[in-house]
């Protein structure tokens, strides 16, 4: 008895060319499994890589001038740099009351006359 033909008829999600080789594959290729996630996974009004390129920006301008760990700065020069306060990944408050906000690893705390604190991220703040 002859082998029925199952011709495989398959074709890829992204340009729908004919897929070979696997029965559960989706794309015909590497780059058109990357081209399609890439368009279902970009942001519609570009918000999230905004704030996402905010964050990082505040991130390096901290790290720069908190080279050792611990720095102080005046935040009128960090605003010159292109520091946005209204963005940041999280908050940590301490016992006493003050609050220390982030951007990834680097903080900085407000202290008077126009000065910041600026603070690396140590192992035990969650």
């Amino acid at each position: 008895m002859p082998e029925k033909s199952t011709e495989n008829t398959r074709v890829c999600a992204n340009c729908g060319d004919k897929i070979l080789g696997r029965s559960d594959k989706r794309y015909c290729s590497d780059y058109c499994r990357n081209t399609k996630h890439n368009e279902l996974n970009k942001d519609s009004s570009n918000y999230v890589r905004k704030v996402n390129n905010i964050l990082r920006r505040n991130r390096r301008i901290l790290a720069r001038f908190n080279p050792t760990g611990k720095a102080k700065v005046l935040g009128t020069t960090l605003m010159e740099e292109g520091f946005n306060f209204a963005y940041y990944t999280n908050i940590y408050e301490t016992k006493n009351g003050n609050a220390y906000y982030f951007c990834y690893d680097q903080g900085y705390l407000k202290l008077d006359e126009g000065w910041y604190a600026l603070v690396e991220r140590q192992s035990y703040v969650k």
